[in-house]
């Protein structure tokens, strides 16, 4: 067996310590780990982690809120609001400032929500019964949402939020002159009220004032330019006033504003068009559907697009959806749409039926325009296509007559 030398080592041994000097030892490294337990580890500590930034008081949160808004930063206004609400519930005047953003902005069913939490804390507070009556009118409830409003207004007679609401209400009844007056009553009594302004210009559109309704859309947008629908209605104003170049820019706006939304797409699309610009209406009609693939409107419109850039395939795809229904090629299932008078339904079917002739399908168009004789014989624009189609088909020996000029609507 290998005996193998043991190690040897020029450090000097350990100095023999004397007991009291290991008591002393021992004393001090026991303060000196309690004083780096206590002092020197939560300082090291602290010095990693972020500092943790505190939250405003709620009534600094709503003022930043206000001021977010009127700036258009619309998502910061929100979430300020809704920190607030969290911190301090039970002021009904924030729930219903919420609302009130919400609505403007659109999103009608989180408004809802909002509104009512206001209400379940103070049931007659005229501005919240108010907005709630105007979004029931909006979801197609309007007897309830009547009646909401007439609540608020007996509450307050004087309540110019509640005037101003009610009077876009009655103008879709077409009870234009209480409409009128309505709206002329949110104005008096308060001139600075973007409402006031928004439905006193809708009430001048849909009476066909076109120019003085321009003027107080643009007022209202002079109080907050951030508002989407705003800019919309402007957008149609001139488009009713054959001015497609300010309409285009005004719901180019409003698209910008909302994104999301399908509908300023849409609109966009529909005016290219007007003015010859069939590429451009082609591109807006395909982001409208990508926003909202499953509305049948809007891919009825797609495929009118498709036709007027001579896609002829591509538009029957996508005008069968709504004229006989089926499921799309990225998986949306749609019904038939009804042929009616006041849709959009005439101008898809007959756009078909045009598409189909060209593709030389004859014996698919030819039902369709006979539906259009028989269930819109008084739409003259879709009544002189059915005949065309019917004419360059064979199907029909008499003479076509001129067809009327189109009219201007979205």
């Amino acid at each position: 067996m290998e005996v193998r030398p043991s190690r040897w080592t020029m450090r000097r041994p350990p100095r023999r310590r004397w007991p009291w000097e290991r008591i002393l030892g021992l004393l001090f490294l026991l303060v000196a780990v309690i004083y780096t337990q206590q002092f020197v580890l939560p300082s090291i500590q602290a010095a990693a982690e972020p500092t943790p930034t505190p939250t405003p008081p709620p009534d600094v949160l709503v003022e930043q809120a206000r001021t977010l808004f009127q700036e258009g930063r619309i998502e910061a206004a929100l979430r300020n609001y809704q920190k607030a609400i969290l911190l301090s519930p039970k002021k009904a005047s924030w729930h219903w400032e919420l609302a009130r953003m919400q609505a403007l902005v659109g999103r009608h069913e989180a408004a809802l929500t909002s509104v009512e939490n206001a209400l379940l804390l103070n049931p007659d507070y005229p501005e919240a019964l108010a907005l709630r009556g105007w979004l029931f009118h909006q979801m197609d409830r309007t007897a309830d949402g009547l009646a909401y409003l007439q609540r608020a207004l007996d509450l307050d007679p004087n309540n110019a939020y509640a005037w101003a609401l009610y009077a876009e209400v009655l103008a879709d009844q077409a009870l234009y002159a209480e409409a009128g007056s309505a709206s002329r009553k949110a104005l008096q009594l308060d001139p600075g009220l973007l409402e006031a302004h928004r439905a006193r210009g809708y009430v001048l559109y849909v009476t066909g004032n076109y120019e003085d309704a321009i003027a107080e859309y643009k007022t209202a947008l002079s109080i907050n330019k951030y508002i989407p629908d705003l800019h919309l209605q402007l957008g149609l104003l001139y488009r009713i006033l054959n001015r497609p170049q300010d309409a285009i820019a005004a719901m180019l706006e409003a698209n910008a504003l909302n994104p999301s939304d399908p509908f300023p797409d849409y609109l966009i699309s529909r005016t290219y068009a007007t003015v010859g610009q069939f590429g451009a209406a082609l591109q807006y009609a395909q982001t409208a559907v990508e926003e909202a693939p499953n509305d049948p409107l809007l891919r009825g419109n797609l495929g009118v697009m498709l036709y007027k850039n001579q896609r002829l395939e591509d538009a029957v795809t996508q005008l069968a959806l709504v004229v006989k229904g089926g499921t799309s090629p990225d998986g949306y299932t749609f019904t038939k749409m009804p042929l009616e008078y006041g849709t959009r339904a005439a101008e898809f079917y007959f756009t078909y039926g045009l598409a189909l002739v060209k593709l030389g399908r004859c014996q698919e168009a030819i039902p369709i325009f006979l539906e259009i004789l028989k269930s819109v014989p008084g739409d003259e624009i879709a009544v002189f296509n059915a005949r065309t189609g019917l004419e360059q088909c064979g199907a029909l020996g008499e003479p076509t007559p001129a067809p009327p000029e189109p009219t201007p609507t979205p």
